[in-house]
């Protein structure tokens, strides 16, 4: 019988010292370090500790990796309003046409007819309605910045990359840190972060020893910035997200001869969703899906999971603790700060082989 605790959000709250929150990444990639979590069985205080590189070890010749191809955008953008005063968009999704919706700073100051001017350039935007779902405005960008492809020219010009508001240093090497390795199509307003830990010479050597790769796309975005406010969680909606699981992921699948393994709760998001609009049966789709994993989901296709250390209350703590359980995820956690791993975005890892997934969450295997 389920812990009714599970489905109340306090019950995901843990104390993190500031000093945890990774403020830069670790070089090379691959020596972030990583908590291996143990079998179901296993109390938490039998984790194993060491790094990234030791994946190399854990995973088995015809294991599948899925990762998440998105790229980031450089979308946080400085403007000035017709005052002269500066304030700050964050280009989140189109809305066709050459309308973006954007989360704006200060959104007080930004009303629908303001015009707006690229800081810097001689580009001009135009504020043309509030967003009430988001909080956020819809913005009129030049006609021919109809999606994320087209836009990106612009926003490599004159944005910044959009760090999480708890990483206070910014660094000109973030441009190409805060990527993955096998970042292709632009859209994300944040990265898919379990992926920034692979290293080229990482990814060469599972290539080596025959542990194989097929690519998702999730673009990371508002829902990365909203927190959970729901304390019922069996209420809880999250905002919809744009994944691509195309016929050759299906097909890797299909023909896995080892285990399914996610990089990061966004390719847990994009195979799951998937398979649930077609009552547990993953076939290719593309389009918005709004999965909400939490303890009691039964997984169909991911079998383990390389993650980071996520945000206390936050919808990704829900995902892990349905793969684990709630009350192992948070003694992990406790001991992760203890040993002084970092956290969040730029932090450290933990590897979920499918001998830690509790039973009842394990996809049914024939």
């Amino acid at each position: 019988m389920q812990d009714q605790r599970d489905q109340q959000l306090s019950s995901y709250d843990y104390p993190l010292p500031p000093e945890r929150i990774a403020q830069a990444p670790v070089e090379p990639r691959h020596s972030a370090r990583l908590l291996m979590v143990p079998p179901h069985s296993v109390p938490a205080d039998q984790a194993g500790h060491g790094e990234v590189w030791d994946l190399i070890d854990a995973l088995e010749p015809g294991d599948l990796l899925v990762v998440n191809d998105t790229r980031v955008l450089k979308a946080r953008l400085k403007v000035r309003r017709s005052g002269g005063g500066l304030s700050e968009l964050l280009v989140l999704e189109p809305r066709g046409d050459g309308r973006w919706l954007c989360l704006a700073r200060p959104a007080k100051r930004m009303r629908p007819g303001d015009r707006l001017i690229v800081d810097g350039t001689t580009i001009s935007l135009t504020v043309l309605a509030e967003d009430p779902a988001s909080g956020g405005r819809v913005v009129q960008f030049p006609q021919d910045c109809h999606d994320a492809v087209t836009i990106e020219g612009l926003l490599n010009q004159c944005g910044e990359v959009p760090l999480p508001p708890y990483i206070e240093r910014h660094d000109p090497s973030d441009a190409e840190r805060y990527q993955t390795r096998y970042a292709d199509r632009p859209g994300a307003v944040a990265a898919p972060t379990a992926g920034l830990h692979f290293s080229d010479e990482l990814l060469a050597g599972l290539q080596r020893k025959g542990v194989e790769l097929t690519r998702i796309t999730l673009h990371v975005g508002l829902g990365t910035f909203r927190p959970v406010e729901t304390e019922d969680l069996t209420q809880l909606e999250l905002h919809s997200e744009w994944i691509e699981v195309s016929a050759s992921v299906v097909k890797a699948i299909q023909q896995c001869r080892g285990r399914v393994i996610a990089v990061g709760t966004t390719s847990v998001r994009a195979l799951e969703g998937a398979a649930q609009l077609n009552g547990g049966v993953l076939k290719p789709f593309t389009g918005p899906v709004n999965l909400v994993i939490q303890p009691g989901y039964r997984f169909a296709v991911v079998q383990g999971l390389l993650t980071n250390f996520h945000l206390p209350k936050s919808s990704l703590l829900l995902l892990v603790s349905a793969l684990i359980g709630r009350e192992k995820l948070l003694a992990l956690y406790a001991a992760a700060i203890e040993r002084e791993y970092r956290f969040f975005s730029y932090g450290d890892a933990m590897w979920i082989p499918p001998e830690a997934v509790l039973p009842e969450a394990a996809p049914i295997t024939a």
